[in-house]
């Protein structure tokens, strides 16, 4: 993975040995400000020739073929197919040399692979995908049971930046009360603290998947990535999963 950019993010989890993931930060790219540089969304207003410049890089870099979705936070998974952009959140593979490919600015994406490494797949989950059954929805459709699989949580809005309204607690606790131990009080009356990352871990863990790794980023505040509640005119990076 040498031939990798310094600054992308390989996760540290227990991958079985044909599986590689990784995600990209904003720098090393052609997109200007603000969405510079790397930016990999292509309905965020930049440059269409920029982002086709940046996509082409990293299936360079990596040397396997990203399957793009139109994300718009369903709870639909499908196959992933390069050569189909479905309107979808979740996609599996068993094919290698395909990626499953999420883009985020904010949002949690999640991998997944298998423990025997013969299939992986990715899941965009913002809160409304989380709360409609994202995380859950892409283990079915990969078809392994959740104690056979194994989960890495990407860059997402931290605990401390993310503040919510009470439908948001709502639409988590009314279905799992477990779950109100993911929001404290905010210092602004009526709005919550949220920790997407141990909502996914409940959600998960309600699936059986106990083995899961990674959640320790903030995209608000670290500067490598793209956030949303930054700054709303921005780019997106991406968190791939493929079989080699």
């Amino acid at each position: 993975m040498s031939h990798w950019p310094e600054d992308f993010i390989v996760p540290d989890w227990p991958a079985p040995a044909g599986v590689r993931a990784c995600v990209t930060t904003r720098s090393g790219g052609e997109s200007l400000a603000p969405y510079d540089s790397f930016n990999l969304g292509d309905h965020v207003g930049d440059d269409p020739l920029a982002v086709t410049c940046n996509r082409q890089r990293l299936q360079q870099v990596l040397g396997c073929e990203p399957a793009w979705m139109s994300q718009v936070h369903s709870s639909i998974a499908v196959e992933a197919n390069p050569q189909h952009r479905p309107t979808a959140d979740g996609c599996w593979t068993a094919t290698p040399g395909v990626a499953c490919a999420v883009l985020t600015a904010d949002c949690l994406p999640v991998l997944f692979s298998d423990t025997e490494g013969t299939r992986v797949g990715a899941a965009h989950a913002g809160w409304r995908g989380l709360a409609a059954g994202m995380l859950e929805a892409t283990i079915l459709a990969m078809g392994v049971p959740g104690p056979q699989l194994i989960a890495w949580l990407g860059p997402a809005i931290g605990p401390t930046a993310f503040e919510v309204g009470a439908e948001v607690r709502d639409a988590f606790v009314n279905r799992h009360a477990v779950c109100a131990e993911a929001f404290s009080p905010s210092q602004n009356a009526g709005r919550y603290m949220a920790d997407i990352y141990q909502l996914a871990r409940t959600r998960l863990a309600g699936c059986g998947v106990m083995a899961v790794y990674g959640g320790g980023f903030c995209t608000v505040s670290d500067p490598r990535f793209y956030s949303y509640r930054r700054a709303a005119l921005t780019g997106r990076f991406a968190s791939l999963i493929w079989l080699v």
